[in-house]
């Protein structure tokens, strides 16, 4: 019967449900209930995130050695790398700017009245000292722990990965059994896709017994300047280059990406939705598998344009006026340059607070005022990383439409969204 509703219905269904009961749950004084919620959520959640350290590793291993079966040989795998990573620098770059000229015009920190606390202290530290030494482990191991750092796994996936590539066919073994692990990874990880509308119903019910309007009220003005400009970003920018650049509809890719878009925000994380990122791409988007192998599990954990450009430049400039600090000119330059070069600090996963202490260090403001933003977090990740993923299956389809790959049939073919989501 399920199989029978569309896919986005049945999240639709879970959202419209999952905000009534939180409702309720809220109003209605019922722990036990938003107990319940929370629990379904975080358990969702939980079990994304099993499949983290497997599906990161073993997905740009694979990408990467994949390389091997472009025609033209590495003079077009370096073509098409540095045209991936230039899109993805000027598609940050325009992200950050959007987010720097929605602070200043929203002014999200005046009249706040809230009190920072001096003495938090993130626990994850963002300068760029930490970033540099977080990336190479000093034991591999502990990279792949359960506390793995995300971080440290795609470093060493990048290096390994172009290892296979430059030893080529004595590597293959090697590169089958990744690419054999991730068929599995991903296989298990669908089943969890499958339970999509059911954690969606836990984690925007918990969202809203948590965080009723009492909360949301004195960061009403932020959290529509996040929302607002996200929304730029993902319906203006996204379309004036898919339109001009990609010369492709972008109804049509909405129409096409919106499955893995949802799970983006309902999920609030990109690796999480990497394999119907990647499947969307390719079978909806119309853009090679070669390539889109490489470059969305790649963008997954370095392509954040919500959650490394957008929300830091915003969340930025409500720190520097809650604590009176003003941000020069020069300041504003280090965001961008921040936002641009530093984004693989965020790695797919929830949340972005290393990357906004990371920004806030660099810039000289207070780190205390991450603090201030923690409870309402999980409602602004919901925007950012749909914003992040529609990104990651922007800037495939723009290079593959530059090397005259982009399969235009595909792209423009009517088709449901079930045949996207595996039994």
């Amino acid at each position: 019967m399920l199989k029978k509703i569309p896919f986005w219905v049945q999240i639709v269904a879970g959202l419209v449900l999952g905000i009534a009961l939180g409702v309720l749950a809220r109003v209605g004084e019922l722990p036990w209930l938003g107990t319940a919620l929370s629990t379904i959520g975080g358990t969702f959640v939980q079990l994304l995130m099993l499949a983290v350290v497997p599906l990161v590793f073993t997905a740009i291993v694979v990408s990467i050695a994949n390389l091997r079966s472009i025609s033209g040989g590495p003079g077009t795998v370096a073509r098409l790398t540095g045209k991936t990573l230039l899109w993805f620098g000027i598609t940050s770059l325009i992200a950050v700017l959007v987010g720097i000229a929605t602070g200043l015009i929203t002014n999200p920190g005046q009249g706040v009245g809230l009190t920072p606390d001096p003495s938090y202290k993130p626990k994850s530290q963002g300068s760029w000292l930490d970033f540099l030494k977080g990336i190479i482990p000093s034991n591999p191991v502990d990279a792949f722990t359960s506390n793995g750092k995300v971080l440290q796994i795609v470093f060493l996936a990048v290096v390994i990965g172009i290892a296979a590539y430059k030893v080529g066919e004595k590597a293959e073994p090697f590169v089958a059994f990744n690419r054999s692990l991730l068929e599995v990874v991903q296989k298990a990880l669908w089943w969890v896709i499958r339970l999509a509308p059911i954690g969606t119903l836990g984690l925007i019910g918990k969202a809203a017994s948590q965080y009723g309007f009492d909360v949301l009220r004195p960061l009403a003005t932020f959290t529509i300047a996040v929302y607002v400009a996200c929304a730029v970003v993902l319906f203006v920018v996204y379309p004036v280059l898919l339109r001009t650049v990609g010369k492709v509809s972008p109804a049509k890719f909405f129409a096409n990406a919106w499955p893995a878009i949802q799970l983006a925000f309902v999920s609030r994380s990109s690796i999480g939705t990497l394999p119907l990122t990647q499947r969307t791409t390719i079978d909806n988007l119309g853009v090679p598998k070669e390539y889109a192998s490489f470059a969305v599990p790649f963008g997954a954990s370095t392509k954040m344009d919500g959650c490394a450009a957008v929300y830091p430049a915003i969340a930025a400039i409500f720190v520097s006026q809650v604590f009176g600090v003003p941000l020069s000119l020069w300041d504003y330059v280090l965001i961008a340059f921040v936002s641009v070069v530093g984004s693989a600090a965020t790695a797919g996963l929830t949340g972005a607070t290393v990357m906004l202490t990371l920004t806030l260090s660099t810039v000289g403001l207070p780190l205390a005022g991450v603090g201030l933003l923690l409870a309402i977090d999980p409602i602004l990740d919901m925007m950012r990383t749909a914003t992040n993923v529609a990104g990651q299956m922007v800037v495939p389809v723009l290079v593959a439409r530059s090397e005259g790959t982009l399969d235009d049939e595909v792209y423009n073919a009517k088709r449901s969204d079930k045949a996207l989501i595996p039994a």
